[in-house]
């Protein structure tokens, strides 16, 4: 199992949560941990996910840059190694 983190940022709209719940179902992504805000009219989402290895890393993570062009949002999907090691730096 790969663990990864998602975070979206871009102007708040109806159906960004929907659209990227949608897309990781897709690739049967699981949401482990979901955290959100609206400052002013900026969305942003931090979200903990975990690939059930039937699925390629960077299959799901274009997957889900596609999904936030359609939406006009900014996806960053990193594995959450990746995202730890960074954090301590």
């Amino acid at each position: 199992m790969i663990r990864a983190v998602v975070t979206v940022v871009g102007q708040d709209q109806t159906g960004i949560v929907a659209g990227i719940a949608t897309a990781l179902a897709k690739h049967e992504v699981n949401i482990l941990d979901l955290s959100q805000t609206i400052m002013d009219r900026n969305f942003t989402m931090s979200m903990l996910v975990a690939l059930n290895g039937s699925e390629d890393f960077n299959t799901v993570q274009a997957a889900l840059k596609e999904a936030g062009e359609a939406m006009a949002v900014t996806v960053h999907v990193q594995r959450e190694e990746i995202f730890d090691t960074m954090a301590r730096v």
